[in-house]
């Protein structure tokens, strides 16, 4: 199997984010819930075919969670600029991202992949299934905003995902040689 097809299942992850963004602008609920299927099915994909046939490559290991950041940050956004993630939320997921995003890129230039963890997986799945219930509140109009609770379970497994992330990469002396000087 042809190393590159992971990495192209990743890619076009980044290619449906505009897709959906333009299907929610317009309320189109329902494709954008397809669209955002189809996304999630290309990561399901990727890293099975990448384990699976021993595909894994350093590229797809920075890539594919930069595509779920990506992903998940552009149609928060636009859900809250449609006032259906209250801005809150957006700062504080924002900013984790932007953390992990800065200390993964030191990483990588330390020649130090950081691979994600249960618990990191697991703040994805949320929001995304807190995503997936704002559409069907939206396309439905019901008036119980249930996606709110999945939101903030959300923002506390993400807090948990990055106290976990400094710690763990703390712990093995990645970030505590940042303010040593260098030789």
């Amino acid at each position: 199997m042809n190393k590159n097809v992971p990495n192209i299942l990743t890619m076009l992850r980044f290619v449906f984010i505009p897709f959906i963004v333009i299907a929610l602008y317009f309320n189109n609920y329902i494709l954008a819930f397809i669209l955002l299927t189809l996304s999630a099915i290309t990561d399901v994909l990727d890293g099975f075919i990448a384990r699976k046939f021993n595909l894994i490559t350093d590229f797809g290991k920075l890539m594919d969670p930069l595509a779920d950041k990506a992903t998940q940050i552009v149609i928060l956004v636009a859900l809250g600029l449609k006032h259906i993630v209250p801005y809150w939320i957006l700062c504080i997921i924002v900013l984790k991202e932007i953390i992990l995003i800065a200390g993964s890129a030191f990483l990588y230039g330390k020649d130090l992949v950081v691979s994600s963890k249960w618990y990191g997986k697991l703040t994805t799945v949320v929001f995304y299934i807190a995503i997936v219930s704002s559409l069907v509140i939206g396309y439905f109009k019901l008036p119980f905003k249930f996606d709110t609770y999945l939101y903030y379970a959300g923002v506390v497994l993400a807090i948990f995902s990055l106290v976990m992330y400094l710690k763990t990469n703390y712990s093995h002396g990645y970030l505590e040689n940042l303010n040593k000087p260098r030789n």
